[in-house]
């Protein structure tokens, strides 16, 4: 089994920056993708970004230029750093982790470890 605890949700402004965290622990060697998933009310859970090992990252047009997908191997985190906010980027962000290939990672259903949460506000 695989934890994961995200952190860094919270309220912003338009145009402001945040920055999630997800922390991983457990049989973290057993995933080779990491991603970040976001849902708004009434909508469906849809894809941010994910970073594969050794590295790669793949976003989200919606978000491409404006966040930033990266991790810490020694710390088992991973980040998404997060600028040039938008309202439309307002809904509840949940960390994934999946182990598999040939497939960019979009899909919520290639991930099989999920976390809580963190709700990311952007007033306009």
């Amino acid at each position: 089994q695989v934890q994961l605890v995200e952190s860094g949700g919270g309220l912003v402004q338009t145009g402001g920056s945040l920055r999630l965290s997800c922390a991983a622990s457990g049989r973290t060697f057993s995933t080779s993708v990491m991603g970040w998933f976001r849902q708004a009310p009434g909508k469906e859970r849809e894809f941010v970004a994910r970073i594969r090992s050794p590295g790669t990252t793949y976003y989200a047009d919606s978000v491409k230029g404006r966040f930033t997908i990266s991790r810490d191997i020694a710390m088992n985190t991973v980040y998404l750093q997060m600028n040039s906010l938008k309202a439309e980027d307002t809904a509840v962000y949940y960390c994934a982790a999946g182990n598999f290939g040939g497939q960019v990672g979009r899909s919520p259903t290639l991930y099989s470890y999920w976390g809580q949460g963190t709700q990311v506000t952007v007033s306009s």
